[in-house]
């Protein structure tokens, strides 16, 4: 039997594969490696934007670990992601694995649940913080009508960072939900039918053959789920008001970033905290990816 000869590259493809990857390639540097390399060089200067930069070396490290703001920030920060993160995914999950039956108007019922995915955040927020508020809010006058008085979702500390984990896990479960949805699909059939004849229950086959199964994606989800979960600002920010109250108790570091960085014009400061910000990803992101071997079954 003839060995097949391995695939030659011609010389004349090379740089027409260097021309299709350009793009991306140059769009990955300018809008996503560069800047971080600007922050961190940035985090060891004081800077107040317009190129005016002065060399401090670690003194804005310094100022973060001895910030209780920082510290408070990055507690509100674990605190979302603790609860949002698990919520969304096991919600996501479960919703994915109804919508994979088939029922009449599933179609209908998949648009309603992506529907968050492709509403404009700042649309979105508002919506929320009209449902949220504390005089004509509807989630209150539901409560009125449970005999429950009215609750200060916004302005009482005890409450605010509910309101970001409530909107927070709502807006999440539509695209993990697509996500995990196309794992689902890759399942073979055949594996359910023969459970079936073996006479497993609906709920032993979600545990024995689709849970095993669609944890490659759902790895894949939880690593996303968790990013984006530290990054989470667009809710606060249009949400409450900088001289809020609950501010203090809402705040993320990523919208501390935003505050020192064009509140206060502290770029070099802004710069620190989300340098730190970078450092927890990666850190809960290596992290995931050498414990994967023991759950994710490829």
């Amino acid at each position: 039997m003839k060995q097949k000869k391995p695939l030659s590259i011609k010389k004349n493809e090379v740089p027409w594969a260097y021309f299709f990857i350009a793009p991306t390639a140059l769009g990955l540097f300018f809008l996503n490696i560069k800047p971080a390399i600007d922050s961190i060089y940035m985090s060891f200067n004081k800077s107040t934007g317009f190129g005016n930069m002065k060399w401090t070396g670690l003194a804005n490290y310094q100022r973060l670990f001895n910030d209780p703001e920082a510290w408070q920030s990055l507690i509100n920060t674990l605190k979302y992601v603790v609860i949002v993160v698990p919520a969304v995914v096991i919600l996501s999950l479960l919703v994915a694995v109804l919508l994979n039956q088939k029922v009449k108007g599933m179609s209908v019922y998949r648009t309603i649940y992506f529907l968050p995915v492709v509403a404009a955040p700042a649309a979105v927020a508002m919506i929320w913080k009209w449902l949220f508020n504390s005089d004509y809010g509807l989630i209150n006058f539901v409560l009125s009508k449970m005999g429950i008085g009215g609750i200060d979702w916004l302005s009482n500390p005890d409450y605010a960072i509910l309101t970001i984990m409530v909107v927070g896990v709502w807006a999440g479960i539509g695209t993990n939900m697509i996500i995990l949805l196309a794992g689902l699909q890759e399942i073979p059939k055949d594996y359910y039918e023969s459970a079936e004849i073996d006479g497993a229950s609906a709920i032993k086959q979600f545990f024995s053959i689709t849970l095993p199964l669609v944890t490659p994606t759902l790895f894949f989800v939880v690593v996303t789920t968790i990013i984006g979960a530290f990054q989470v600002f667009d809710v606060i920010f249009m949400m409450f008001l900088p001289t809020s109250s609950a501010m203090y108790q809402t705040q993320s570091l990523a919208y501390l970033f935003y505050k020192h960085s064009y509140l206060l014009n502290d770029k070099g400061y802004g710069s620190t905290i989300v340098v730190l910000l970078l450092v927890i990803i990666l850190i809960i992101t290596a992290i995931q990816l050498k414990l994967q071997k023991k759950w994710v079954h490829y």
